[in-house]
């Protein structure tokens, strides 16, 4: 009974620190847009001052170094949740820094019976651990990619990335964390969640990819 205490206790600690990461990096992501749009005014007066003096040279070199700059922080996902956008285009912008190609195609056009900490736990873990096994790999090879959508009356999520491993074993009914004690508090999360929900979850290991997909009964408005 203490024993099943203490675990609880454990994961609810990581559960806060993990929401405190995410919004961390989701301020972060939108302070950086906030900054970029300040210093619009100023990126264009430098670039007239370049065409008046005929340095189109500079100007392309200019406009080549805001390109790199605003893909950092560009809002490239909007699925119609604002917590789903928040969360998935700050892990796209963390995935690009660390050089990881992420394809992203999601929509979610109703509202969700699931309350934003539980989609905030579900995608941010979901999401680290992508990236987490994508880092072993040289970066040519580091690949996400995201899908959500309403199949019906249900929401489906699907996580797959690319592994340096070859194909996983369960270990008692499940696949073992690699990231050290504590990271595998994610998954009993994210179990959890799709349990009291009455969802569905299946993790499938394959040479070369591994890959989570969920489905979450919704009231469809």
């Amino acid at each position: 009974m203490l024993f099943g205490r203490a675990i609880e206790k454990r994961i609810a600690a990581y559960q806060r620190e993990l929401i405190e990461i995410h919004y961390a990096e989701v301020e972060n992501m939108y302070r950086q847009m906030r900054g970029w749009r300040h210093d619009y005014r100023s990126h264009i007066q430098t670039m007239k001052a370049h065409a008046a003096d005929g340095n189109w040279e500079a100007v392309k070199t200019y406009l080549d170094a805001l390109e790199t700059d605003l893909a950092t922080v560009d809002t490239v996902i909007k699925t119609g949740n604002a917590m789903a956008d928040a969360i998935l285009n700050s892990k796209i912008s963390l995935a690009r820094a660390k050089h990881i190609t992420v394809q992203a195609d999601a929509s979610i056009p109703v509202a969700l019976k699931l309350s934003e900490l539980d989609l905030c736990v579900i995608l941010g873990n979901l999401f680290d651990n992508a990236i987490e096994a994508s880092l072993a790999l040289p970066e040519e090879k580091r690949l996400i990619r995201v899908y959500l959508e309403m199949k019906g009356t249900q929401l489906y999520l699907s996580f797959t990335n690319f592994t340096a491993a070859r194909k996983q074993k369960k270990q008692g009914g499940i696949f073992p964390s690699t990231k050290g004690e504590g990271h595998g508090f994610g998954l009993v999360r994210i179990d959890a969640i799709v349990k009291r929900l009455g969802g569905y979850l299946s993790r499938n290991s394959e040479d070369g990819a591994f890959t989570t997909e969920i489905l979450l009964p919704q009231a469809v408005e």
